[in-house]
């Protein structure tokens, strides 16, 4: 039978430093919930806002795999691999921290907003060789299907991370369903509510919550309302 666990939105950590306002689903920084430590190999994912100009100072990671999905605004990225690049809504970036770098993140803009989900998952290979990856991500092909946006093969489509790990993006009309089967055996999938409101497996989710699902082989996603969004993070349970 399969295991499943629900984090409302409003159970999120948080902070507020003023020009930086974020949701922890997981634990992070000064927010611990030791119920809340990690799902699988997905260790964190931050809802994060940053004011007009404002950004992250230099600072280091390592053996990490970090990604970064913009929701609206400029997302300006510097590090010391020597690259510089900016991301907007419709892309992915993902960078493996590997045996160290570093890196600062700002909003390009100085009049609105940038917000990103951060996501770190753990890494299969310990001290590889830094990378960074960025890509737009393609349209569906059709309507209310799923679209692969990170794997671990740099052949498949999205970017690719050093873990056996699968994200999906999903747009769904009211009333529509989707299957997800999972991609290997011993996964788990983490839904993630970018917008709308969405059943899984019977399971009603509003924005922002999320919802850990594993045991099991497939699960079904039902739009409740219209215009819904969700991310699907298929990663190891174990690793």
């Amino acid at each position: 039978m399969a295991q499943t666990v629900l984090h409302t939105a409003t159970s999120r950590g948080g902070a507020d430093h003023g020009w930086l306002k974020s949701y922890h689903t997981f634990s992070f920084a000064n927010y611990f919930n030791p119920e809340r430590v990690n799902f699988g190999a997905l260790r964190v994912l931050n809802d994060d806002s940053v004011d007009g100009g404002r950004g992250f100072g230099e600072h280091p990671h390592d053996n990490m795999e970090i990604i970064s999905i913009p929701l609206s605004g400029s997302l300006q990225h510097k590090d010391s691999m020597g690259n510089l690049a900016t991301i907007e809504p419709g892309e992915i970036q993902a960078m493996s921290a590997g045996t160290g770098i570093y890196h600062t993140e700002y909003n390009k803009d100085k009049d609105q907003p940038v917000k990103f989900l951060q996501i770190w998952v753990f890494p299969n290979k310990r001290n590889v060789e830094p990378r960074y990856d960025q890509l737009k991500i393609n349209a569906p092909e059709k309507p209310n299907t799923l679209v692969q946006i990170l794997s671990p093969n740099p052949d498949d489509a999205g970017v690719w991370i050093h873990q056996d790990a699968w994200f999906n993006l999903g747009k769904l009309e009211k009333g529509t369903k989707v299957d997800y089967t999972f991609q290997k055996k011993g996964n788990g999938a983490y839904i993630f509510v970018l917008e709308g409101e969405i059943e899984v497996n019977g399971q009603l989710l509003h924005k922002r919550d999320g919802f850990g699902i594993w045991d099991t082989d497939t699960f079904t996603i039902q739009a409740v309302s219209d215009q819904t969004e969700f991310l699907i993070m298929d990663v190891p349970m174990e690793f």
